[in-house]
């Protein structure tokens, strides 16, 4: 596990609209980390939150709905 894999997972997830869509779509957490996993990011919640830490408001913005809630649960 490592920050640089949470790195390319941010970087996939914001330059790769059908991919973001697929991982934005998972509610679960856990499910959006194996999700991640299974393609090839192996990283933890606390590693991807330290890499969205990392990112400036502008790089947040490009992301849809922001890379934060790349691993968090979505409202209903």
């Amino acid at each position: 596990m490592s920050l640089d894999q949470a790195r390319a997972f941010i970087e996939k997830i914001k330059s790769d609209e059908a991919f973001r869509d697929r991982i934005m779509a998972i509610k679960d957490v856990d499910a959006r980390l194996a999700a991640a996993s299974d393609a090839g990011f192996v990283f933890t919640e606390t590693e991807i939150k330290e890499v969205n830490s990392e990112l400036s408001y502008e790089e947040l913005d490009r992301v849809a709905g922001g890379v934060e809630n790349v691993l968090v649960e979505e409202p209903e």
